[in-house]
């Protein structure tokens, strides 16, 4: 077990055990819940009795609706390098999550949102329920999708990628199959019992494969057309401008996009399309580099204001119009750091 109680650790026959165990803040990753984690995996990758590990959540609402985003507001303002801190951990989280050497398989029952993204979609096995919910929604608080969001959403079926990245919309369980955010739809109520022939040696995928049920037909479906059209143009202008023929759907991704936060929503796009071209450790070099830009910013600050600090939703943007952020706006956002990049594990 962990000395933290919010996250939890312990050997399960053959497998090892993570769960997330903040229920009432939605399992949301604080930095001591990250860097236990992060341990804890290098200890399992060299631990001949550990042949798989499993990722859940305490239950509740959510598997994990992301970091705590309270915590890393209050932190930037003090300028304490707190913040900092919490992403360098958090993103060699997410790069030891790719890269861990044996199956891990995440159990999400549940939000799964941001940070909670990060630690599970980049492994082989993304298991949901039929309560499973998936969102990026972080140009709707000033930032990017991170957390190697420009690496995975990038890959994910057609322009659906672009889509959820700068809309920040939510799908259920049959979308994230559709789209191929999750490899396998299982019933909650199956997943204790996944679990235990797991510990009991048995092997992942034939376990997956004999549980998986369909999810039924995936609403996105209908749109489809529509989004790899739409989400393929060379900018955020034009793809508001094809938006703008696609019908009252296209007219209502329009307002939605009108929301969010412009600078987010152009960076958000130039990151997305470095990232279908990178590397995934290339893509969370540059992710840090972006953070760290938006730590300095403004619109982070505003928009975790509006969300869930004074919880008005009338966040005050700048620039506060898309067509006023310029290129050169963005590009300062990808300038290296110098000595202040983001440093992985040797080979990573």
């Amino acid at each position: 077990m962990s000395s933290d109680p919010n996250i939890w650790f312990r050997r399960e026959g053959s497998i090892g055990r993570i769960t997330l165990n903040r229920p009432k803040a939605l399992n949301a990753l604080t930095h001591d819940m990250c860097a236990a984690m992060l341990a804890q995996l290098a200890a399992w990758a060299n631990d001949p009795a550990v042949h798989a590990v499993v990722l859940d959540a305490a239950p509740g609402r959510a598997f994990c609706a992301g970091g705590d985003i309270r915590s890393i507001h209050d932190m930037g303002k003090r300028r304490d390098g707190g913040a900092q801190a919490f992403f360098a951990t958090e993103y060699s989280l997410n790069t030891a999550v790719k890269h861990f050497p044996k199956p891990y398989i995440s159990l999400i029952d549940g939000i799964v949102m941001g940070g909670g993204v990060g630690i599970s979609i980049h492994g082989p096995y993304r298991v949901i329920s039929e309560n499973a919910v998936f969102a990026m929604p972080e140009t709707a608080i000033g930032l990017f999708p991170d957390v190697g969001g420009t690496y995975a959403l990038p890959r994910l079926s057609g322009k659906i990628g672009m889509y959820l990245a700068l809309t920040g919309g939510r799908i259920g369980p049959s979308d994230m199959m559709y789209a191929g955010v999750a490899t396998h739809f299982i019933r909650a109520e199956a997943y204790g019992a996944m679990a235990d022939r797991l510990a009991a040696g048995e092997a992942p995928q034939s376990i997956l494969d004999s549980l998986t049920a369909n999810p039924g037909p995936a609403p996105l479906a209908e749109f489809r057309d529509s989004i790899d059209r739409a989400f393929a143009a060379p900018s955020v202008e034009a793809i508001l401008d094809v938006l703008m023929v696609e019908g009252e759907w296209g007219q209502q991704t329009v307002a939605v996009l009108r929301r969010r936060s412009p600078t987010s929503l152009k960076l958000t796009f130039r990151a997305m399309r470095e990232g279908r071209d990178l590397d995934f450790d290339s893509c969370m070099r540059m992710e840090y580099r972006l953070t760290m830009r938006a730590l300095d910013g403004h619109d982070l600050y505003e928009g975790v204001r509006a969300a869930i600090i004074d919880k008005d939703q009338k966040p005050q943007w700048r620039p506060a119009a898309i067509e006023d952020v310029s290129d050169a706006d963005i590009e300062r956002y990808f300038q290296p750091l110098g000595a202040g990049e983001l440093t992985l594990p040797p080979g990573k």
